[in-house]
């Protein structure tokens, strides 16, 4: 080895050893295989500033026609919100821990009464459902979804409160003004402070898309800045930093275009050899032509049709075998593909459920609902409870709720239950037994049971039970025979399972009734 090359070595530009590249990591080496693997060190708010709009643009394209993107969107606001997410109060006595019926009762009268639609929504056509409906939409759909917070009564509202909701669009993600601090900074339309926390929001006052209306109402001003204590801003971040949210389709866009492209041009070869008969030809040609147009020859092809060829002319039709064998297995691929990466199964997505079985769907329902899960408790964290606080400060400051020790003791208020939807199971009886055994073994509670079962209250259904039982004994009537079974049956018709038939047929003789 000679001085130069020692002296290269030294400093970085000899050639690598060999021995080392194998000691590092194979996903950072650079050779012939990698070289069109790009990569960037950007921030999060950075790599999102100069895609956002067009992400947003082609993920809403996706869900107007793309019939898996129109799926995915419909089946997260079904199963993260469904009927809705209800409120259950959960104040207590001053003394002792039991539940203070009369204080929560009116919470949860007076909540309902606010979340009508001429009540909670500034221009009067949304209920809070719907809200909750449009915001799991456009998490979905736009990666965000943003609520304004106006401290006014609107409509038949008896509590200085009224939401308004934005489209993301609004955000503009390129403004750069003056900041209110001198360590603050904009990023993407978002004022933070040097913690990171939002301080204002940068909001257009026309929809950047509404050039059809743009004459109808000028603005002065182009923008409104928000301070962040009067918006709801809703994504779920990926990355530490980041401000603002991508759509969930961001990484599966490629995959859905290039599938849309390939089941349109199958379904077009399809029809073409559907359509096209045979050809017929003669030494004196066709008598009458075909139409002429900017001196070109338009032929139409239709089924069930023959053609008629002039002198000299033959037609070579290749072979136009569609679909083949292969389609079949390359949708279901990239189907596949679509749904891992927007987060739910290819059952779910796709609606097939051929190839399933009880293991398999139970599987897939499971991994879904963990999914939906996260999301639930997303939005409950950050914006029903935030609508919540708001909502009970106000209603309290306005004498609409008479609480008089809610200054003293916010929290005894403010520690309310969600109830999201729950989901019923692909075989309920087994799922009802197992219920069963793990309250029985102090795993769960009758109110996680019904909770995570079907989404209900476990106080509104004993009222209700009791409602039925006193309603059944003042007419005379019994409702459940099963319900005078001994203790003793009761524990093994519970235990028995299908492998256990004959057992189950000869206790049944031995069951009394009163």
């Amino acid at each position: 080895m000679g001085i130069r090359t020692s002296v290269m070595n030294f400093l970085g530009f000899g050639k690598p050893n060999p021995r080392s590249l194998r000691r590092g990591y194979a996903g950072a080496m650079v050779s012939r295989l990698t070289s069109d693997w790009m990569s960037t060190q950007a921030s999060a708010d950075a790599e999102i500033k100069g895609n956002l709009r067009r992400l947003r643009d082609r993920s809403r394209e996706m869900v107007r026609n793309n019939p898996y993107a129109r799926q995915a969107k419909r089946t997260t606001q079904i199963n993260v919100i469904g009927t809705g997410i209800k409120l259950q109060s959960q104040v207590l006595q001053l003394r002792g821990s039991k539940r203070d019926n009369k204080i929560n009762t009116e919470i949860e009268a007076k909540w309902s009464y606010w979340t009508r639609p001429n009540a909670c929504d500034c221009s009067g056509r949304y209920s809070f459902h719907d809200f909750e409906w449009l915001a799991t939409g456009a998490m979905c759909e736009s990666g965000e979804a943003m609520f304004r917070i106006i401290r006014r009564p609107f409509g038949e509202s008896k509590v200085p409160l009224g939401l308004q909701m934005l489209e993301s669009d609004l955000l503009d993600e390129s403004y750069q003004g003056e900041t209110r601090a001198k360590d603050n900074e904009w990023r993407n339309g978002v004022e933070v402070n040097e913690w990171g926390r939002p301080v204002r929001y940068a909001i257009l006052t026309r929809h950047p898309g509404d050039a059809f209306f743009q004459g109808s109402n000028p603005q002065t001003r182009k923008h409104v800045l928000l301070p962040a204590d009067d918006v709801i801003h809703l994504f779920m971040p990926e990355r530490p930093g980041q401000n603002r949210g991508v759509p969930w389709f961001h990484s599966v866009m490629a995959d859905a275009h290039q599938l849309q492209g390939y089941e349109e041009a199958a379904v077009i070869r399809a029809r073409a050899g559907a359509s096209i008969m045979g050809f017929i030809t003669n030494n004196e040609g066709e008598l009458i032509g075909d139409e002429v147009e900017n001196n070109q020859r338009i032929s139409e092809f239709e089924p069930g049709t023959f053609k008629y060829l002039s002198p000299g002319e033959s037609v070579s039709v290749p072979d136009i075998d569609s679909p083949d064998q292969q389609f079949e297995m390359f949708v279901k691929n990239k189907v596949r593909r679509f749904a891992s990466g927007f987060g739910c199964s290819y059952e779910t997505l796709s609606r097939d459920f051929s190839d399933t079985n009880y293991s398999s769907s139970r599987l897939s329902l499971l991994e879904d609902r963990e999914h939906w899960r996260v999301v639930q408790k997303y939005l409950i964290d950050n914006f029903h409870m935030r609508v919540y606080r708001e909502w009970l400060n106000l209603a309290v400051l306005s004498g609409y709720c008479d609480f008089p020790d809610y200054e003293l003791r916010p929290e005894r208020y403010l520690s309310p239950r969600w109830m999201p939807r729950g989901w019923s199971w692909v075989d309920p009886l087994k799922e009802v037994k197992a219920f069963r055994e793990a309250e029985q073994a102090g795993y769960m509670s009758k109110s996680d049971v019904i909770s995570s079962y079907s989404g209900g209250d476990y106080d509104d259904t004993i009222s209700a039970i009791a409602r039925e039982q006193q309603f059944a004994a003042n007419a005379g009537v019994k409702l459940d025979k099963d319900l005078d079974l001994t203790d003793e049956d009761m524990q093994l018709s519970l235990l028995e399972s299908e492998e256990t038939q004959p057992t189950r047929q000869r206790s049944n003789g031995k069951r009394k009734r009163s």
